[in-house]
């Protein structure tokens, strides 16, 4: 693979596929890429807050490790010929908290293959070294920026969400793969737009469609028919086919995917991904520009090409995010199957009876007590709440605690057995065996002003710094109330339907906040629906989560609803007890929800 440090003729257009959307995701996606995708650069996305503690964990126990080994040991060793043969370049954060270490790998794999490469390293995320600067600050006290917590005591992992220019640059310097450590998901797309475009730092309209390009592809086949509502019409699961973006240098694209897999691309399956994980869509906030996605219209272009518009920007912010993961004492999950009649009232009881003996026992030992326990009986519809089906047969009884003391969630193990044998008829046994704790992993997030950050860039050992903008910055307190939707009145007494009839959802997480995105199948159906999906009836429709509010920020161009539900997560991520801690099935049950039907049936 060579490429050249100088572009002197830049392409109108560029190809760009999206071969993983986390740490773990198939490896199926690059030789399909490969195979048929006639491709420009392949980006790989690699980190979530929980994936960065558990790489930190292995630096900690081997110098040479933090990094996506995957990357290194399975992509790339079975591209690279064909990355060299097509040459095709590579962004991936696959670095993270060792990207030097990943770098070291790569060569050492490109060298027994007799492959020259020129890799480029963006540093300066990694911020485990400040951690007393930051837990001492004095007046400036550094707090969680939503719970308003101090700065933990110990920290495995503190990284600056990084931007796209350090990578561009990386490019510009002709490198053929380029390895980050923590960088916002869709950097690794935009820094090869800005790259092959020129887009200067102010481009604000550009940087915004640059980083839609990216949010769309940086989960994989998410946007490709991947969790899709109408998920009966999509074809061939087993070989879905991963997504492709082709850019254009006014920022415009199309979202498509190689010739002959499976899957499926239409306004549809595209918009369900933009909603993904956003809170207001006029402030969609990374490094390098504030975007507004209010405006975004999706087209059909052809089959399984889908045209994307209309996101604007302004000035980025003059913070970087920062997240900080630390262990919180330990935690422990049991599995029982029930059958029979009554299974769930049956797995409710062992599951009271269960926690009251174990909690009785470790006042006996003098044990700490469990600081946070949660019953859940997976079957039995407790996510749905109050509109949840009973009479379910055949349940899993899910028992989770946290303690302080790992010997007090010993004793749950111990203790979660013995119901197989002394409570309810049709119990099978425990599911996946004998459980053990694992510590609390939970996430710390703070903002640092981007001044106070150095970023530099390394090419085979050369290093250089990258100047980051940080002067000014949108403050997205100075937006006005958010747009809404025309409503039309409901006829309350018209029959009702399930709200899947007349939309489309998707849901996700950010930490302990859950957000659904709701796109109306037909327009005409839109003011009805804008009219009767209130915050406080989404609130009430979980009622069980007990959302401390919710909020509502509506999207004219795609016809589509955002809701946001703060403090429904149990903490959130690897902190969470709940089953669905992700908020995965979250638009499922909104989707459950039954509304009048438009034009009175």
């Amino acid at each position: 693979m060579t490429s050249s440090s100088t572009n002197p003729k830049r392409r109108t257009t560029v190809r760009i596929g999206g071969a993983s959307g986390f740490w773990g995701d198939t490896a199926l996606a690059v030789p399909q890429l490969l195979a048929g995708g006639e491709l420009d650069y392949l980006v790989f996305d690699y980190l979530a807050e929980v994936t960065m503690s558990i790489l930190a964990a292995q630096r900690a126990k081997d110098a040479s490790a933090g990094y996506a080994v995957d990357f290194v040991q399975i992509m790339m060793r079975e591209a690279l010929p064909q990355l060299q043969a097509q040459r095709i370049r590579v962004v991936a954060n696959a670095g993270g908290v060792n990207p030097l270490a990943c770098r070291d790998a790569l060569l050492k794999l490109a060298s027994e293959m007799g492959v020259t490469l020129r890799v480029g390293v963006v540093l300066g995320d990694d911020l485990v070294g400040r951690a007393n600067e930051f837990r001492n600050t004095g007046s400036t006290e550094i707090r969680e920026m939503f719970s308003g917590e101090p700065f933990p005591q110990r920290v495995a992992s503190i990284n600056a969400y990084l931007g796209a220019l350090p990578i561009a640059r990386a490019l510009d310097a002709g490198c053929d793969v380029v390895i980050t450590g923590r960088c916002v998901d869709s950097a690794v797309t935009l820094g090869v737009l800005m790259h092959e475009f020129g887009w200067a730092n102010d481009a604000w309209d550009q940087l915004a469609q640059g980083t839609l390009a990216g949010h769309l592809i940086e989960c994989g086949a998410q946007c490709t028919g991947g969790l899709f509502t109408d998920w009966e019409v999509v074809s061939d699961w087993e070989n879905i086919g991963f997504p492709i973006v082709e850019a254009d240098a006014d920022g415009s694209f199309t979202i498509t995917k190689s010739p002959g897999t499976g899957g499926l691309v239409t306004p549809a399956t595209v918009a369900e991904q933009l909603l993904y994980e956003i809170g207001d869509p006029r402030a969609y906030l990374v490094p390098d520009v504030s975007c507004d996605f209010t405006q975004v219209r999706m087209v059909q272009d052809g089959e399984h090409r889908v045209r994307v518009t209309g996101a604007t920007g302004r000035a980025p912010t003059a913070s970087y995010k920062v997240s900080a993961t630390f262990s919180d004492g330990y935690r422990n999950t049991g599995f029982l199957t029930i059958a029979g009649e009554h299974a769930v009232q049956k797995a409710e009881r062992t599951g009271a009876a269960l926690l009251t003996r174990m909690q009785r026992m470790l006042a006996a030992r003098g044990l700490p007590p469990f600081t946070e326990t949660r019953v859940e009986v997976l079957g039995g519809e407790e996510m749905f709440g109050a509109s949840g089906r009973s009479g379910a047969r055949e349940v899993v009884l899910k028992m989770s605690a946290k303690a302080a003391s790992k010997d007090s969630l010993e004793l749950f193990a111990r203790e979660f057995a013995p119901a197989a044998t002394s409570m309810a008829p049709g119990t099978l046994g425990l599911v996946g065996g004998r459980p053990s704790p694992t510590p609390v992993v939970r996430l710390f997030s703070f903002l640092l002003p981007k001044a106070g950050l150095s970023v530099s860039v390394d090419v085979n050992g050369e290093r250089w710094a990258v100047a980051i903008p940080s002067a000014g910055g949108f403050d997205p307190k100075t937006l006005g109330p958010a747009l809404r939707h025309a409503s039309a009145p409901v006829d309350e007494n018209a029959p009702r339907v399930p709200l899947l009839v007349l939309a489309h959802g998707r849901s996700g997480d950010k930490g302990d906040t859950a957000n659904i995105g709701v796109i109306a199948r037909r327009p005409e159906n839109l003011a009805a629906l804008s009219a009767w999906l209130t915050p406080e009836r989404v609130a009430a429709h979980f009622a069980h989560r007990a959302p401390s509010r919710v909020e509502r920020f509506d999207l004219p161009g795609l016809n589509a609803i955002n809701f946001v539900l703060h403090d429904v997560l149990g903490g959130g991520g690897m902190a969470s007890l709940h089953t669905d801690n992700l908020a995965k099935a979250y638009a499922q049950v909104l989707l459950a929800m039954e509304v009048p039907a438009p034009g009175g049936g």
